[in-house]
């Protein structure tokens, strides 16, 4: 009763999930303006492919704690595509909730073995690893700075992608030699609204 963080009655306190933020640069910039943790694009983008969303986790005290990109794209087998990318700190559990996982992480066994793919960042490489999933996604997962990032594909056969992503950059730093990265924009994702809907 002395704490003024959000409480769960399962899990005590918690982050909390604010409305998924529209495709658009005000958005952004209010996310940007918000965060202490990445906010993850892969640049340059697959060919015909659009940043659709944004959401975070957080409140006025804490900022954002996790965040997620959403994009949506043509799929390499056909059809449209969605991936959303997630940094969030150890506990917040929105890549898991997007992956369709019960717990706040990847589970247990992750990491175990040789990475699945990389994506690099700043020169540096991250490693991930294959979460098993469900609901038709894949997802995979991986450790950056102290936090979580993860990639979620859905439909699960869009995730073939993975092997065309190679960089990363954080939004929060948008400038690439001089110039402004400014991505470009498309139609909000049904995919980020729905699988983030609050439960009842």
């Amino acid at each position: 009763m002395w704490s003024s963080a959000w409480q769960c009655g399962a899990h005590g306190p918690v982050a909390p999930l604010n409305p998924v933020r529209a495709p658009h640069t005000a958005s952004l910039e209010l996310l940007l303006a918000s965060t202490r943790v990445p906010v993850w694009l892969p640049w340059p983008l697959p060919a015909g492919w659009l940043v659709t969303g944004f959401a975070d986790a957080g409140d006025d005290r804490s900022g954002a704690l996790g965040t997620a990109v959403a994009l949506s794209g043509p799929a390499p087998l056909g059809g449209v595509g969605e991936m959303v990318l997630v940094a969030e700190d150890p506990g917040i559990g929105m890549g898991a909730r997007l992956a369709g996982l019960d717990g706040p992480d990847p589970g247990s066994g992750f990491g175990a073995g040789p990475p699945d793919a990389k994506l690099r960042y700043d020169g540096h490489d991250i490693a991930l690893w294959s979460v098993e999933t469900g609901m038709g996604r894949a997802a995979y997962a991986g450790e950056a700075f102290a936090d979580w990032l993860w990639i979620v594909f859905s439909a699960a056969d869009t995730a073939v992608l993975i092997a065309e992503l190679g960089d990363v950059r954080d939004l929060r730093d948008r400038r690439d030699g001089g110039a402004a990265l400014e991505p470009p924009f498309g139609a909000p994702s049904p995919f980020l609204s729905s699988a983030l809907k609050p439960t009842p």
